[in-house]
This record gives C-alpha cells, structure tokens and sequence, in this order.
C-alpha cells in the first residue's frame, strides 16, 4: 500500500500536460533536421501590442531552461512598414552596445503606452539617448558590419521558418509552438521545455 502511495504522489508531481503534447495541435514541426545544439528562438517586434505583453513570459521561458539551452530573440521586419526594418537594426545596434533589455523596454513603453510615432532612425536615436546610450556609439553601431550580419540574419531567420505574425516561438530550429493551444503560461513553459527535450 506505502508503494502505491508512493507512485501516485510521484505521477502528481509530474508536469501535468507533457504526456499530451501533440504534433499538429500544440506544435507543427517546421524544418526535418534539428538544430546541432537545443536553443529557443522568440520572434518578435516592438510594433506588435501582444509581443509586449509576451515580454514576461519570454522571460519565464527563458529561466526555466535547461543549463546550455540558448534562449534568442530575432525582431521581424515585416510590421511597421518602412519603419518595420529600422526597428530590428535597433534591436541589433541594442543586442551590439549590451542595452538590449533596457532599450526594449523604453522601446515598447514608448509604442505602447505613450502612444508615440516614429518616423525614422533619429526617433530611435533619442530612445537610446534617453536611456543613457551615448548617440555617437548608437549611429556607430547601428552601421556596422556586425549590426548589418545581425539584420541578415533574423530576415533569413524570419523567411526559413516562414514566421506570419508574431509573437512566435520555435524551438531547436524544428518545432514551432502553438501559443492558443495551451491555457496558461506554466502550460507552455512546459511544452517549450518539452520540445526542447524531444529528439525525434
């Protein structure tokens, strides 16, 4: 009797809905061969009213990882219009200078809250500048060779795993999340984690 206890108070602890996760309702596998190493990619852009709301929660995700699992934003270009491109070279030029976390921040509080246009790359600038980047290390970085290589790559990012709308969420460069298929942010730490540990 003391083992059967035993077991059920294990089987409790156990994360309720890993056993249940299913392709084509929680995940769409996106590419056959996974990444060499398991990493999380978060797609993103300040435009986008539920990526600021998903900020916390890429964070949660991000804690719960395993040690040597890379977690990575990759700000899309496609919302915004002309303004959609020199968003990402401002995430880039942030992720260059070591500002990312507290520039993203003025950044989304600025779209979202204060409700304010921006028109070009100076706009950016007094962003930066506000949150205490020095505007001559901002206008040299955000054309570098480094912040340039950045840009490439998150539109190639964007184009491979063909990402529409964000917030979007892939894993290990194999599976992307379905986000509206779980009900709470616990639930989908759970099936990031989850896919993480998949290697099928």
């Amino acid at each position: 009797m003391k083992r059967i206890i035993i077991a059920v108070l294990a089987m409790l602890t156990l994360p309720s809905a890993m056993a249940n996760f299913k392709e084509g309702t929680h995940f769409e596998v996106v590419r056959q061969t996974a990444t060499a190493k398991p990493e999380v990619i978060e797609f993103f852009s300040y435009y986008c009213p539920h990526c600021f709301r998903f900020e916390p929660v890429a964070e949660e995700i991000k804690a719960s990882l395993p040690e040597g699992v890379s977690f990575k934003k990759n700000h899309v270009s496609f919302l915004g219009g002309p303004m959609g491109e020199e968003m990402a070279r401002a995430y880039a030029t942030a992720e260059v200078l070591k500002t990312e976390k507290t520039f993203s921040a003025a950044m989304f509080d600025a779209i979202h809250r204060q409700g304010q246009r921006f028109s070009g790359r100076d706009d950016i600038r007094k962003i930066f500048v506000a949150t205490g980047v020095d505007g001559a290390d901002v206008d040299a970085a955000s054309e570098s060779f480094v912040v340039n290589g950045m840009l490439a790559q998150m539109d190639k990012n964007t184009m491979t795993y063909q990402i529409r709308g964000v917030p979007a969420v892939v894993v290990n460069g194999k599976y992307q999340v379905n986000t509206g298929s779980v009900k709470s942010v616990e639930e989908l730490v759970e099936l990031v984690n989850f896919l993480v540990a998949k290697n099928d």
